[in-house]
């Protein structure tokens, strides 16, 4: 039997539903979602196994202009993505005009790839709007195949994904059959604990903030974790934590709470807030939180 392997890059402005996608393909909650832009930091791979093919899909930071160091190396991330792909993603939101940066279009229309337009979020739409939005896209991108999708609520999106298995090169698994994902435990620990900061609090705050989990110990029945949340100012810090530690304490009951579902496992975790200035700008500082590889 032959079997089929190959790396399905996903790529879009911020907030148009890449990580839910990734995340129904997968089936597992590996990159965080919320409402607000930049919520992906970082380059993260969800693998798919079936018996006669593996499917490697990749969730990228939505395209921005660069306002800052961080910002640069997560635009570093998208352009790896073009590099490696077998099958390339442009995912769009209904009402959507074009990509923040005029470079990253060029290499989508210009690409000798299979291409597939995912025009998501079609539930917020009416047909007329979704056949201008599509005869748009396919006069804007006309080396693409476009599907009309809904990402939350599932709608296409089996077609689209049996549509990349028909697209996948033949090749043999490039990852162990039962690995899920191309990331560490603390990895997961980190970005649960920023989804929560995400949720919890608003303006600069959330992006400000770094998780590093500088302890994971795991017994047969419980993990236990000690994650350190970094901020840029003293200010911020009193912000996170709260009246009387409260809104620290939320964080981590919230945290703990999803954490047990993905490690099926008790939960001890302890969180501290420390400060450390301008870390987004600061090259050994983005180096140590896996920015700059």
């Amino acid at each position: 039997m032959s079997h089929k392997a190959g790396f399905v890059n996903i790529i879009g402005n911020p907030n148009v539903g890449k990580s839910t996608l990734m995340n129904a393909f997968v089936g597992e909650r590996l990159s965080i979602i919320t409402s607000k832009a930049q919520t992906t930091r970082h380059r993260i791979l969800g693998i798919v196994n079936g018996e006669d093919f593996q499917l490697i899909l990749s969730d990228t930071p939505g395209i921005i202009k660069p306002a800052y160091e961080m910002q640069a190396s997560m635009m570093n991330f998208v352009k790896s993505a073009f590099e490696d792909a077998d099958i390339l993603i442009y995912m769009v939101e209904i009402g959507e005009q074009d990509l923040k940066d005029e470079a990253f279009f060029n290499k989508i229309i210009d690409a000798t790839i299979p291409v597939l337009l995912l025009l998501n979020k079609i539930d917020n739409s009416n047909q007329e709007q979704l056949e201008e939005q599509v005869a748009f896209w396919t006069a804007k991108v006309p080396n693409a195949e476009i599907f009309p999708i809904s990402a939350l609520q599932n709608f296409n999106v089996p077609e689209v994904f049996g549509r990349i298995i028909e697209l996948l090169p033949e090749s043999p698994a490039y990852y162990p059959k039962d690995q899920l994902t191309d990331k560490p435990e603390r990895f997961f620990v980190n970005e649960t604990i920023r989804e929560k900061i995400l949720l919890n609090y608003s303006k600069e705050i959330p992006y400000a903030v770094e998780i590093v989990t500088e302890e994971f110990f795991e017994d047969e029945n419980i993990i236990r974790i000690r994650s350190l949340i970094m901020v840029e100012r003293d200010t911020q810090k009193g912000i996170i934590i709260g009246h009387k530690g409260a809104a620290l304490k939320k964080v981590g009951t919230e945290a703990r709470a999803d954490l047990e579902k993905f490690f099926g496992k008790q939960i001890h975790i302890e969180l501290y807030v420390k400060v450390n200035k301008n870390w987004r700008s600061n090259a050994n500082m983005l180096k140590r939180f896996g920015y700059n590889q």
